[in-house]
């Protein structure tokens, strides 16, 4: 999850340690999110094992609990400053004995090992400076290694999402379990609208597809493949390190 500008530089302040708590209870039931990780592993599927891994802004840790499971052996660093969701990574990962945690912003992370897979899941958007950020992450990166991005770049339409969790979770689990669910992850809601005002407020980054390969870019990526995501909200580059 997001990286966090200092209070001096925002308005808006998401609390990402309660967002937290319902997260992975509303992603279980989102299919767009279900998607992204199936679509994370199949891609882990078609590259060599990487001796070294980076998680940036990992969340609660489902991408690396993945990337734990396809390659044991693999050193994986999870870097996340949020409390409260490094405290829910470390829980729900304590059997995986390959990965490290990490409290430090991206741009205070020492690189001298260069990693073979960085992993940035919906967290550039929220980070302070983003195009800088992506010089961070290709920073972290040998060359030819890869960049594994999605990041919201669209205004998160609260009531959009709302309308279509409840449709799916209707049809899965009838209108109670519907409303049941909806009403356990309702601090996702409260905290997505803090999100939507910090993006109003140019506090959080917006962005077209064009506009975030264009940064990857001239930050020393080379766009291997592109597409937009997350019902449109968000895109997916898979990137490749430059020389």
């Amino acid at each position: 999850m997001p990286f966090h500008a200092e209070p001096s530089e925002r308005q808006t302040l998401v609390d990402w340690t309660t967002y937290a708590t319902a997260y992975d209870l509303l992603s279980q039931h989102n299919p767009e999110y279900q998607a992204l990780l199936h679509g994370f592993e199949a891609f882990l599927g078609t590259i060599e094992t990487p001796q070294l891994i980076y998680d940036i802004g990992g969340g609660t840790g489902n991408y690396t609990q993945i990337a734990a499971r396809v390659f044991p052996e693999s050193e994986i660093r999870f870097v996340e400053p949020d409390a409260g969701m490094i405290g829910a990574a470390k829980a729900k990962m304590a059997a995986h004995a390959n990965i490290s945690y990490d409290t430090l912003s991206i741009e205070d992370l020492d690189a001298t090992a260069k990693a073979d897979l960085v992993i940035c899941v919906h967290a550039l958007y929220a980070m302070p400076a983003p195009e800088q950020r992506l010089r961070d992450l290709r920073r972290l990166l040998r060359p030819g290694g890869w960049l594994y991005l999605v990041d919201i770049g669209r205004h998160l339409d609260v009531a959009d999402w709302r309308t279509y969790l409840f449709s799916h979770l209707r049809k899965q689990h009838g209108l109670a379990g519907a409303l049941r669910i909806l009403w356990q992850g309702r601090e996702i809601a409260k905290q997505n609208k803090a999100i939507f005002r910090a993006q109003q407020e140019g506090v959080y980054w917006t962005h077209t597809g064009a506009e975030l390969a264009e940064a990857a870019s001239a930050a020393g990526f080379e766009i291997v493949s592109q597409q937009p995501a997350y019902r449109g909200y968000s895109d997916l580059l898979v990137c490749r390190a430059n020389p």
